[in-house]
């Protein structure tokens, strides 16, 4: 027998997201594109029901769409951000606002990513992955200052 240690790849573990958005159209492409990636996704079509959910199931990231009747995802951010439970969860912010000002909200809201839409559903999951992949090596400050510069994805 071998003293030697076998290499082990370990993979983390699936994340859970929230997808919520008010389009149906936008709802269905963004589960069925980030289901792909073997994640578990849940979804909301509203603010309340992603606060909801978010205090039940605690997911890993929430891509939350900005402009939703009622309450809206900067609502729903300052919310999250007032709850203990759930202060910490990160948001990916989608919205067809692409002001610079509305990209300093996102900023000042704790956002670690700034979609535009009308985001590429062939580029989503990728983006997605790699906001998991830099908040699990510690480097969410960093998302949050990028949103004021990242380019429209």
């Amino acid at each position: 027998m071998s003293s030697r240690a076998a290499d082990v790849t370990l993979t983390p573990p699936p994340a859970t997201i929230l997808v919520v958005d008010d389009s149906p159209v936008n709802l269905q492409v963004l589960v069925r594109t980030l289901h792909g990636t073997g994640h578990r996704i849940l979804a909301a079509r509203d603010g309340r029901t992603a606060i909801d959910i978010m205090r039940r199931a605690r997911p890993d990231l929430v891509l939350l769409d900005v402009m939703m009747p009622e309450l809206d995802g900067w609502t729903v951010a300052r919310e999250l951000a007032a709850d203990e439970r759930t202060r910490d969860i990160p948001i990916v912010f989608l919205t067809a606002r692409a002001d610079p000002a509305d990209r300093r909200l996102g900023q000042q809201l704790g956002g670690v990513g700034y979609v535009v839409k009308p985001f590429d559903p062939v580029t989503i999951g990728d983006f997605v992955e790699g906001v998991l992949v830099r908040i699990e090596r510690g480097e969410r400050d960093e998302l949050k200052r990028g949103i004021s510069s990242e380019p429209d994805r």
